[in-house]
This record gives structure tokens, sequence and C-alpha cells, in this order.
């Protein structure tokens, strides 16, 4: 978290520059940056998205579908792929490791679809 990251960068720094001033708003800048770095909310905004469409379009079932949940499963994975990229602890990377493999199942089910 942000917090933590601002705590082990001042600790870090302290160490490196041990009597000398710190900057506190430098601080504050690198932990905004960095919590910045590691935000995933427009990834999984994106992802509810993709899932909702892909929902709408089994519920909706009028013609060939195959192709469409093909490319939402693509853009399911690529989020997916970035959310686990910004991963900063291993429950994070671990559901992001379920996650990858549900989709590659339904990847593998779209592919029996037309």
């Amino acid at each position: 978290t942000e917090a933590a990251y601002r705590e082990r960068l001042t600790a870090k720094i302290r160490e490196v520059l041990e009597d000398r001033q710190i900057d506190e708003t430098r601080i504050v800048t690198e932990a905004a940056i960095f919590a910045d770095k590691i935000a995933v909310d427009e990834e999984t905004v994106r992802l509810r998205s993709h899932i909702a469409s892909f929902r709408d379009i089994l519920g909706a079932f009028n013609g060939p579908i195959g192709r469409k949940l093909d490319f939402l499963v693509q853009e399911m994975n690529r989020e997916a792929n970035t959310i686990g990229s910004k991963a900063q602890d291993a429950a994070t990377a671990q559901v992001v490791v379920e996650i990858k493999s549900d989709i590659e199942k339904i990847r593998e089910q779209i592919q029996n679809i037309e």
C-alpha cells in the first residue's frame, strides 16, 4: 500500500542519509507515484465491463458469437495480465493466476462455438 511504501522509503532514506534532513514532500510525491503505478482500479473496471459484455452476448445468443466472445476473452486476459504485473503481494498474484486459469478454460470452450 502507499502508506507501507512511504514508511519503507522513509526508513531507507534515513539509513542512507543518516543525520541529514529528509525532504518529506519528496517522500510523499514518490509514494503517490508508486501508488499510481500499482493502482488497478481502471483494469478492474474494464475487466468487469468485459465480463458484463460477455454475459450480454451469451444472453442474447442471436447469430454467430464465437468471435465476439473470443475477442472479449483476449481483452479479459489483457486486463488480468496488467493487474498481475502491478501486483505487489503474493495473494493478489495468486488471484490473478486463478483468474487467468479460468479465462483460459473459457477460451477453450469458446473454441467449440462456431
